[in-house]
């Protein structure tokens, strides 16, 4: 099934929905600090597999890992109101004019 970021991103909001996560009285209040620390979080968890080496210990697992990365960052740019789609195609526009030395 294949779905662009907006679908997957209501897909992400109706999980946390149906967890209780948006609720007012939440013990995992979904606010733009709180999504934005899971978002580290989840990428230090992604940077554990290839710690102190070359190859992923579980590479099983990597899949998994950038998944909730993912996941945390669609929530985030709703929460924040930017739409991720478009800012990535900016970005890579921006990107294209740019060199790196």
């Amino acid at each position: 099934m294949e779905m662009d970021i907006k679908a997957l991103t209501e897909v992400i909001n109706q999980f946390v929905a149906d967890k209780g996560w948006y609720a007012a009285d939440s013990v995992f209040p979904q606010t733009p600090r709180n999504i934005a620390i899971s978002v580290a979080v989840e990428a230090a968890e992604l940077l554990e597999h290839f710690q102190f080496t070359e190859q992923p210990r579980r590479p099983e697992e990597l899949a998994g890992e950038l998944a909730d990365v993912a996941n945390y960052l669609f929530q985030l740019a709703y929460l924040l109101g930017i739409d991720l789609e478009q800012a990535i195609l900016d970005k890579l526009a921006l990107n294209y004019g740019r060199s790196w030395e």
